[in-house]
């Protein structure tokens, strides 16, 4: 396929256009022109008939011009007129005899006032009037004819004034195309100017188009993109720093006391409390890092690439109770709702669930609570609570940003990830505060 620009697509749907008009004329004008003309050229006939019959009839008018002057010199020089009187013929000639003889056939033959008849001679068409008439109380016959000369001269000076029409037209046409050849430009030049910002990763300039509908929505479009792209090359400068920062402490302990080993220092009572160091370090490290590439992997999902399936509540929510309670043997694990179903991918569902439970133990006196309970709007409402204390007002809407710690200072991911999880099952994550604690609620359709 044949790769054009804009300026050639203009160019290309200009000459279309004219050359369309152009055919449209040609192929149109001979049929209806015919038609036209032959009317044109009975009513001439019928004029001159009747001022020839009465020079001072409502057909006769002065010029109003040296046109209208020459075009009737020239209709009255076309016009030829016979009189039929007692079967004698007076007036001109009309050669050759048959025409003479058709024309007095019609016209005794004629029942009308008046009526319009044509014959070929020689591949030459001859239009004629015959008009029933008085003579001295005796009834006698006008013709009035013409050949197709003058209907033929009509046909030409018109298709000379169109050619030059379409000619002048054509040319003037060229000022609007190359105008609306930079009109339409304009616009996409801009744009592309943009895109070329865009694209060496310059996105602060703000783009904002008015006047035409059309380009108005292109540009709208066009700055949701550039501030789409702002707000992520700021998560993610954020994203690095954050991280770069939570994985520098925990390199530097290491670093630093498997130097002191090496050095035989013993930063710790004994080597074994100082490995462990270095190994729950580690373990934290290795935490971080997997939050880290589990939550790049959850932005870049899209809601219809989750692996939906039916689970049972209680069968994700013991099983994280038994993983949990060794880790403080003084909380107690209330299940709700164990027989509740829903669909969600269970992967993303535990996940979910974990970061829940373990920020609910980092906060909880004694008791953690993980509920399930189906509601009036199709949904499941999943509930982790904890009996600690109550979140501030001020951290409350923020507490599901990436980063974000609580007031023990922890890594912050799990509650993004939570948000994350819920949005990817067109759900939603809220946190309130209760009298006896804090709870976390999820929304998931049941289905």
């Amino acid at each position: 396929m044949m790769k054009v620009n804009l300026t050639q697509r203009i160019w290309f749907s200009f000459i279309a256009l004219v050359v369309l008009v152009g055919l449209t004329i040609i192929i149109i004008y001979p049929i209806s022109i015919k038609g036209t003309l032959t009317d044109e050229t009975y009513r001439i006939i019928e004029q001159e008939q009747a001022r020839m019959a009465n020079p001072f009839s409502e057909h006769f008018s002065l010029p109003q011009s040296e046109m209208d002057f020459i075009e009737r010199r020239e209709a009255e020089r076309s016009v030829g007129h016979v009189f039929l009187l007692d079967g004698e013929q007076r007036g001109e000639p009309v050669p050759p005899d048959n025409v003479l003889k058709e024309m007095v056939t019609n016209a005794g033959n004629q029942e009308r006032e008046r009526e319009r008849y044509e014959l070929t001679y020689n591949e030459a068409t001859l239009f004629y009037v015959i008009t029933r008439i008085e003579s001295d109380g005796e009834e006698a016959y006008q013709i009035s004819f013409m050949w197709d000369t003058y209907r033929d001269l009509m046909v030409n000076r018109l298709w000379e004034r169109l050619i030059y029409l379409l000619l002048i037209t054509s040319v003037l046409s060229l000022l609007p195309a190359i105008w609306l050849k930079r009109y339409l430009r304009h616009p996409f030049r801009v744009l592309g100017d943009h895109f070329e910002q865009i694209a060496k990763r310059n996105w602060k300039e703000p783009f904002r188009w008015e006047g035409d509908e059309d380009f108005q929505k292109l540009s709208d479009q066009f700055e949701k993109m550039r501030q789409n792209l702002i707000r992520y090359d700021r998560s993610q400068k954020t994203f690095i720093q954050h991280a770069s920062h939570e994985l520098k402490t925990p390199i530097m302990v290491v670093k630093t006391y498997a130097q002191s080993v090496k050095d035989g220092i013993l930063p710790k009572d004994d080597l074994e409390q100082t490995m462990n160091v270095i190994i729950d370090e580690t373990d934290r490290m290795d935490k971080r890092v997997k939050d880290m590439l589990y939550f790049t992997k959850l932005d870049t999902m899209q809601k219809d690439t989750i692996n939906l399936e039916e689970i049972m509540f209680g069968s994700l929510a013991f099983q994280i109770e038994e993983r949990f309670r060794m880790q403080r043997e003084d909380i107690t694990f209330v299940i709700q709702g164990a027989d509740v179903k829903l669909k969600a991918d269970p992967e993303h569902l535990q996940v979910l669930l974990e970061n829940l439970v373990e920020n609910a133990m980092r906060y909880a006196i004694d008791t953690v609570w993980m509920m399930a309970e189906p509601t009036a709007e199709n949904e499941v409402l999943i509930r982790v609570k904890n009996n600690g204390d109550p979140i501030s007002e001020e951290d409350l809407p923020s507490l599901f940003a990436p980063f974000r710690k609580g007031n023990k200072g922890q890594f912050g991911l799990g509650l993004a990830i939570v948000k994350r999880i819920a949005e990817l099952h067109h759900g939603d994550a809220q946190i309130v505060n209760l009298e006896d604690g804090v709870e976390f609620q999820i929304t998931l359709p049941k289905s």
